[in-house]
């Protein structure tokens, strides 16, 4: 068993997902390009991520692997303990539909839906339908259930239901965005820089919102970002360089980001961030596997 795989043993804690051996290579030949080069990582259930590294480390490439939308030239993606690589697409469609929520920087909403309806798209697409919401009334407040009634509280949308996106302001379009990726309570709920087109104040909003799923529902947020504000919101940070995870930050600060970040730039290992850590890496609780040196970092 590999470290990656024997997270769950090691911490007694749920696994959302992992990928075990991960490569991925665009093109062949001189053009080859190494996205992903054997990067073990697991992502507990219950805890809310941040993936970051600099530009064309292989981040997102990650994130859309681990996730199903893209296929890793060789190693395994995991969602809890169905491996990706053993679904034919109809099954794998399912499964992203079913237990794989996303937001992205664009919204994507349907803009002759409203909040409500939009948020209960996915659903309502799989066939479940909207069930009773508040006050026994089936969806007459466009809630689909308890679930769903609770979701909307905590986004802060009740009273912009009967809205559509146009009439919303672009941080109200991304908490109903992230209000839908919840709605079916996935597995895992993947957000790939989801505060790219929204200012400051709109962006916190929406990583308070993050926070307060993972915290106060119980859900798994991995998230992709370049922004230490954003990655400090979250339980943990880990570190991608050249397609390798080369760190990994429990309870980060923006501050502290900052700095690894520009370790980085300045061609530095940053290794007294490797020591504080190395319990995580590599270490302790062995959910992150080979290509760590003894103090968290590459060697």
């Amino acid at each position: 068993m590999n470290a990656a795989s024997s997270a769950t043993t090691t911490r007694g804690t749920r696994t959302a997902a992992r990928v075990a051996g991960a490569v991925k290579v665009y093109g062949a030949g001189d053009t080859a390009v190494r996205a992903l080069d054997g990067i073990d990582v697991t992502f507990p259930a219950g805890r809310f991520t941040a993936i970051m590294g600099p530009s064309g480390s292989g981040k997102s490439t990650l994130m859309h692997c681990a996730a199903g939308l893209d296929t890793l030239t060789s190693g395994a993606a995991f969602i809890g303990d169905t491996e990706l690589g053993t679904l034919d697409d109809r099954r794998l469609t399912l499964l992203r539909r079913d237990r794989v929520g996303f937001v992205f920087q664009a919204f994507n909403l349907v803009p002759t839906l409203t909040v409500a309806e939009n948020i209960t798209l996915p659903m309502d697409l799989a066939g479940r339908g909207r069930g009773r919401g508040r006050g026994g009334e089936g969806g007459s407040d466009g809630s689909s259930d308890p679930w769903i009634d609770a979701l909307v509280d905590v986004v802060g949308l009740r009273d912009r239901l009967h809205h559509r996106p146009a009439e919303l302001s672009g941080g109200q379009q991304q908490r109903v965005a992230v209000a839908r990726a919840f709605a079916g309570r996935p597995d895992v709920v993947f957000a790939d820089e989801p505060t790219g087109n929204l200012d400051s104040r709109s962006g916190e909003e929406v990583l308070n919102l993050l926070g307060r799923a993972v915290r106060q529902m119980d859900r798994t947020v991995v998230m992709v970002t370049h922004d230490p504000v954003a990655a400090a919101h979250a339980d943990e940070v880990v570190f991608l360089a050249d397609g390798r995870l080369v760190d990994h930050m429990e309870s980060p600060t923006a501050d502290r980001v900052l700095d690894r970040l520009k370790a980085f730039d300045n061609g530095s290992d940053a290794r007294s961030d490797g020591r504080r850590d190395s319990r995580s890496a590599g270490g302790s609780d062995g959910r992150f596997g080979s290509g760590f040196g003894s103090e968290g970092v590459m060697p």
